[in-house]
């Protein structure tokens, strides 16, 4: 089992609404008391919120279900269900969150405390006491609670560390990070030992910053080669880029500058890393000839404008001038930044029709209604109650369905689609049954459906 995870899909579910009650008031000499049913209640959310003290998704790698509790059901004597529990997960800064199957990003969660409603509960069912009219003063029936939300969602950790660490595989960034905190990364000779980031915190002085170790880039990275952007995306939210450049190698074609101009093809090929401030790290100094070569290179370094330390994580030479140096980098960084705030979460409504539906032909004797309010409708009722489904056709006529299916072309036996034509529910038209009708007969039955 990893102990370090940046990536993981998560299946959450949100809590569905409690039914309402459909019950009347029986009390000794009131033989007429009237509806009391109470509402169901609310389905819990799932929200997903920034916790400074969370530094991995591993929890979510080892349980990748989460559901909130049900809203409970209503009462008689007006007594309303009690709500669902919320489930709050607690991710990191930084965390991308996107649509496990489109891959759209939904929100990019950045700013301790930030909040996100990932899936919304399911509103919970009115009693038959809330839907008392004049026309129906007790009604024998009670809506269904909706369905919460239930989805897949992709969350992806891009580091937000101070200081990101790059340069070839076993370039020493894994042994500069140990030698720089308490960080233990495992440490070989042989490529890309570094597969998952490493993050160390760093003291010099009065400065406290930290240093993401991540693994080593090669020729194509920007285009996915090695590990690509799995290296790349973690580099994103640094605020200074540090290439630790391996002196030693005795590889054919590779030299400090050469690494260099390499390393830096590839970010700029990425992009988004322009703005990066940058040092040079000659590592592996206690090794004679790359002493010698660091000392030759360090000037053309130095033309460039780079700031240049020559050190070994090995023997710990330089690595003090280094520590206060990336201190004071970092320093000069958060004081030129603004105060970070809270991501903003900007509602977007889904769009809807005029009248909030659709009518489509699909045949000469196939119609399909679509929208919120009718699918929504259709969720809420019991339909092994006559009543409840006179109540459902009534809502429809009013909300002017009926007068779009005779437009459409419907008659009297029509099959009529409400929702999706895989999941939605189907029935027969009749355009007889509407609000003109008055409702009479024993509770939860409906005259018009005899």
């Amino acid at each position: 089992m990893p102990d370090f995870v940046d990536q993981v899909v998560l299946h959450v579910k949100a809590g569905d609404g409690g039914n309402g009650c459909a019950s009347i008031h029986r009390e000794k000499f009131k033989p007429l008391g009237g509806p009391d049913g109470g509402n169901g209640g609310r389905g819990g959310d799932v929200i997903l919120e920034v916790d400074s003290n969370t530094a991995t998704l591993l929890d979510y790698h080892r349980r990748p279900h989460r559901k909130a509790d049900n809203g409970r059901q209503g009462q008689g004597s007006n007594r309303d269900g009690a709500n669902g529990d919320d489930v709050v997960l607690s991710v990191p800064n930084g965390t991308v969150v996107k649509d496990a199957n489109s891959g759209d990003v939904l929100v990019d969660l950045v700013g301790a405390g930030t909040r996100y409603v990932i899936a919304q509960g399911g509103h919970g069912g009115l009693g038959n006491a809330a839907l008392a009219t004049s026309r129906r003063k007790a009604p024998g029936f009670a809506l269904l609670g909706e369905p919460g939300d239930g989805l897949d969602v992709m969350l992806e950790l891009k580091s937000v560390a101070d200081v990101a660490l790059v340069g070839f595989p076993s370039a020493g960034k894994s042994s500069l990070i140990a030698a720089l905190s308490a960080a233990k990364p495992k440490i070989a000779d042989y490529p890309f030992t570094t597969l998952i980031p490493n993050l160390g915190v760093v003291t010099a002085g009065d400065n406290v910053f930290t240093v993401a170790d991540v693994p080593g880039l090669i020729p194509g990275a920007s285009q996915g080669k090695g590990l690509g952007h799995e290296f790349l995306r973690h580099v994103e939210r640094c605020d200074m880029l540090v290439h630790v450049i391996d002196c030693a190698t005795m590889e054919p074609g590779r030299d400090p500058i050469t690494d260099y101009e390499m390393i830096e093809a590839e970010l700029r090929a990425y992009g988004k890393l322009e703005d990066r401030p940058r040092m040079i790290v000659l590592n592996k100094a206690d090794v004679p000839d790359a002493r010698e070569l660091a000392d030759l290179v360090r000037a053309e370094f130095e033309e460039r404008g780079l700031q240049v330390f020559v050190i070994s994580a090995a023997t710990h030479d330089g690595l003090r001038e280094l520590t206060y140096a990336m201190g004071d980098w970092v320093a000069a960084a958060r004081a030129s930044k603004p105060v970070e705030e809270p991501t903003r979460l900007v509602i977007r409504p889904k769009q809807l029709g005029e009248a909030g539906f659709k009518v489509r032909r699909v045949n000469d004797d196939l119609f399909q209604v679509t929208g919120e309010k009718p699918e929504r409708w259709i969720r809420q009722t019991d339909f092994s109650n006559d009543e409840a489904v006179g109540y459902l056709a009534d809502r429809l006529e009013r909300l002017g369905v009926e007068e779009e299916l005779v437009k459409a072309g419907a008659k009297a036996g029509a099959g009529v689609v409400i929702g999706s034509m895989e999941g939605g529910y189907v029935f027969d038209w009749q355009p007889t049954l509407n609000a003109e009708s008055v409702h009479q007969g024993p509770r939860g039955s409906d005259n018009r459906l005899r």
